[in-house]
């Protein structure tokens, strides 16, 4: 199967293969291909260029582009779709002065939202999760990590994982699958918080790497959670089952959570609305990619990640949703780039490059997507109609999409 893209206003992130990423003053360049073409054949980017080479092409399918621009799918490495319910009822508590460590406090929070899973069927999780992926695949995003971490207990964390394996099983899309379970303290555990360390160590962890249900470890390293050493202890135990570290760190306080991460070569960082100096200064030379989660700022009224430090220092940055019931209650990658620019500062040449190709690399997704580049998978958006590819940061609340293709067909 043959498609054929002509007329294309805008070709939006065309690159080489050998580029995975993109840091510092690269992130300010946004290569593309005005007036282009692109041949997608069957899943795979098969060529393009600008219509004045165009010759002769046959195509089971050729779409006139003409005014809309063409980029690729949007890659959030940062989400935790899988849940059961909602906690609208903790936005209200919000709004009538209560923090959200206070809400927490109560028993809300996480731990609300582990009760409600545990209490769920697998299959009408996996219903209501299965109805939010299509949701943001509909919103442009081809690619996505998904963390368990509301169960809290071995039978609930399981649930979760097996639900991820199945959306990986049921939806063409990439999916990434990441252990969680260090999320935050059972209440039955409130007075003995190394006790469900062990839990989480000596009997969840290795029958998630024995079934094969998860290719990353997480931790909620942050005060009232877990602590750096509980980060060092677990992700010294999941490198022996080869789960890589993609870590929560530095939301409300600086604690020493990014040099864990980078002591164990974590692929990524997130989170990062308090850094230090010495926390940018940590990420320097390392492969570790640091991820900021707007969207969560917007929603609890905290600071955003300090983007243009980080990237000042040259260091590449990721945008993720951080998509889940209690902090961010939207798995809307466009939002995400809007609060990028207008909230972090970043251009919009920055936050697509941190929305598409960066966000690939903290799934070690960026060999084959990410980018438009010959021979990647064929994930990649249509716009409708617009001036630039800067209108579609500044129209925040415009839907600019026209539609998507996950693997070189339309959904």
């Amino acid at each position: 199967m043959k498609t054929l893209l002509t007329n294309i206003k805008d070709l939006l992130q065309v690159r080489e293969p050998d580029i995975l990423k993109v840091s510092g003053a690269e992130m300010k360049e946004l290569p593309g291909i005005k007036n282009a073409w692109l041949l997608i054949e069957d899943d795979r980017i098969a060529d393009f260029g600008h219509m004045d080479q165009l010759g002769k092409l046959d195509a089971d399918e050729r779409i006139d582009c003409s005014g809309k621009i063409v980029l690729p799918t949007w890659c959030d490495s940062h989400t935790h779709i899988v849940y059961a319910g909602n906690r609208e009822q903790e936005f209200a508590d919000r709004i009538n002065g209560l923090s959200y460590e206070e809400i927490a406090n109560r028993g809300g929070g996480i731990l609300n939202s582990a009760q409600t899973l545990q209490e769920t069927s697998e299959e009408e999780i996996y219903q209501q999760s299965a109805k939010r992926l299509e949701e943001v695949m509909q919103l442009g995003t081809g690619a996505v990590e998904i963390k368990s971490g509301y169960g809290l207990s071995e039978e609930a964390e399981l649930k979760m994982l097996r639900v991820i394996r199945k959306l990986k099983e049921n939806y063409e899309l990439p999916v990434k699958a990441t252990f969680l379970g260090a999320h935050a303290i059972p209440k039955e555990y409130k007075e003995k918080p190394a006790a469900y360390m062990d839990l989480v160590i000596d009997e969840i962890l290795p029958k998630v790497a024995e079934q094969n249900l998860a290719e990353y470890i997480d931790i909620f390293c942050e005060k009232g959670y877990f602590s750096v050493d509980d980060t060092h202890r677990l992700l010294s135990a999941a490198k022996e089952y080869g789960l890589k570290p993609k870590i929560h760190v530095n939301q409300f306080n600086s604690i020493g959570g990014v040099k864990a991460g980078v002591e164990h070569n974590a692929l990524s960082v997130d989170h990062l609305e308090v850094m230090k100096k010495e926390d940018i200064k940590v990420l320097k030379g390392t492969n570790t990619m640091p991820v900021a989660l707007p969207s969560c700022s917007l929603f609890l009224s905290i600071p955003y990640t300090p983007a243009r430090e980080i990237m000042e220092a040259g260091l590449p940055l990721a945008l993720a949703t951080d998509f889940n019931p209690g902090s961010t209650p939207s798995g809307n990658m466009n939002l995400v780039v809007s609060l990028a620019c207008i909230k972090m500062k970043m251009t919009p040449e920055e936050a697509i490059n941190a929305a598409t190709l960066n966000g690939a690399y903290a799934m070690e997704l960026s060999e084959e997507y990410g980018s438009i580049t010959r021979q990647k998978k064929a994930n990649f958006i249509i716009t409708k109609e617009i001036p630039s590819y800067t209108f579609l940061p500044y129209a925040f609340g415009t839907n600019s999409i026209e539609s998507v293709y996950i693997n070189g067909k339309k959904i």
